[in-house]
């Protein structure tokens, strides 16, 4: 398996399985509904987190919850606490609802408090980092490498958080004073105070997968400041830290505004509603993670249309087999998700359905085969209709078929006992 590293450009080779790989992705901070650009980066993990299980890893992905920070401060004055918590628990409802089961670690920026001081105080104590009235400064001008992550040379880095106090305009925040305002607050050896967002993700990281793991992830837009931050903080601190640096292309809203609700802010429940998980899911396996993808009423209905396909063919019968070592080889290319999809359809064309079912279990797709139980009374329906088309009575027929539809199911002809299908139509 290989993958894209940002950090040196190039492919990096996983170990061969049963390796253990562990995996941070950094989550969102937890301030509003979250939009369906938080989502890229929650699917393409957990997809490869399944993929490298379904080939024999022993993987642990860790996706951090940020519950403390600026942004949720400035959207709840003094409630920022109750607002962090309802956000979070939409978080989870959301992303669940994709049907990828959840990360095995989901930690709270607020749960994980003895850490980040513990790591503060070591940056301080070994000269990484300085106080100054009740805050705590990163030194960047003594950690060599600064702007390795994302490209910038360190005299280029522009000042992060004003402060005439710092000692050089680049350094970060790793510890904040409380500030009027922020309910939230932790005592340290500093006075009361709340973490910056960088030193966050470097303490979870650190307690849920040790000082060094294979892969770390986000979104491109994290590159820099906060991974560039995260890297030097962490191996100032003596920790090797990622080996690979893997960053999804962002998302980007093309064409007409689908309606209202599914405009430029549009949230992943806005966007599970309109079209269900199965279409979400199939839009994103259509580009590939490191590229940007296009959101659009278009694009989402080519994606519906791409999934009704393959639920099509789960309705027939398996016909041949397939290769799949060439999904082995598309995959561990760089996970190119796009050669894989092209790869289901044709298997759904030829009606390889083993390997199609095997395949779409990795991505969450599996639904695409399942039937929900229609109510006896659809049923029996269905039952007449099928005596109807017997009897040769078109109109009996066309009738009974109106009347399901009316009940909120589709019945479709099948060539063998009971001789129909009900299902529910696409979202």
């Amino acid at each position: 398996m290989r993958l894209q590293d940002t950090l040196s450009g190039t492919l990096v080779e996983l170990p061969t399985p049963p390796e253990r790989i562990g995996m941070y992705v950094c989550g969102p901070t937890v301030y509003q509904r979250a939009h369906i650009g938080n989502a890229r980066p929650f699917v393409v993990f957990m997809w490869l987190a399944r993929w490298l299980r379904d080939q024999g890893y022993d993987v642990r992905i860790v996706h951090n919850i940020t519950d403390v920070n600026d942004k949720i401060y400035e959207a709840a004055p003094g409630h920022s606490a109750e607002l962090a918590a309802e956000a979070t628990r939409w978080y989870l409802e959301d992303t669940e609802a994709f049907g990828l089961g959840l990360p095995d670690a989901q930690p709270l920026a607020t749960a994980t408090m003895p850490e980040i001081v513990s790591m503060i105080e070591a940056l301080v104590a070994t000269g990484h980092a300085y106080a100054v009235d009740g805050d705590v400064y990163f030194r960047v001008a003594g950690f060599d490498g600064y702007g390795s992550l994302s490209g910038q040379r360190p005299d280029q880095v522009e000042e992060q958080e004003p402060n005439p106090a710092k000692e050089d305009p680049r350094d970060f925040a790793l510890w904040k004073s409380t500030k009027e305002g922020e309910d939230t607050s932790w005592e340290t050896p500093w006075g009361v105070g709340r973490p910056g967002w960088h030193i966050e993700c470097s303490a979870m990281a650190a307690k849920e997968l040790g000082p060094e793991f294979w892969i770390h992830g986000g979104g491109l837009d994290l590159v820099f400041p906060h991974h560039e931050n995260e890297r030097a903080q962490s191996l100032a601190v003596g920790h090797p830290f990622a080996r690979i640096w893997m960053h999804n292309g962002m998302l980007r809203f093309t064409g007409e505004k689908m309606s209202k609700s599914l405009g430029n802010d549009a949230t992943i429940r806005d966007v599970l509603d309109e079209w269900g998980p199965e279409t979400a899911l199939v839009f994103f396996l259509t580009a590939h993670w490191r590229k940007p993808i296009d959101f659009s009423a278009e694009t989402m209905t080519a994606a519906r249309a791409q999934a009704e396909t393959l639920r099509n063919a789960l309705r027939g019968e398996t016909r041949t087999t397939a290769d799949w070592q060439a999904l082995v080889d598309v995959l561990e290319d760089d996970f190119n998700t796009p050669a894989a999809l092209a790869l289901m359809h044709e298997w759904a064309r030829i009606g390889a359905l083993d390997e199609l079912r095997r395949v779409l279990e990795v991505f969450g797709l599996s639904g695409l085969g399942a039937v929900d139980a229609a109510p006896p009374a659809v049923v029996e329906l269905a039952e007449a209709r099928v005596q109807a088309r017997e009897a040769k009575d078109w109109t009996e027929a066309d009738r009974l078929r109106s009347e399901i539809e009316t009940a909120g199911w589709e019945v479709r002809d099948t060539g063998g006992p009971p001789y129909f299908q009900l299902v529910r139509p696409a979202a």
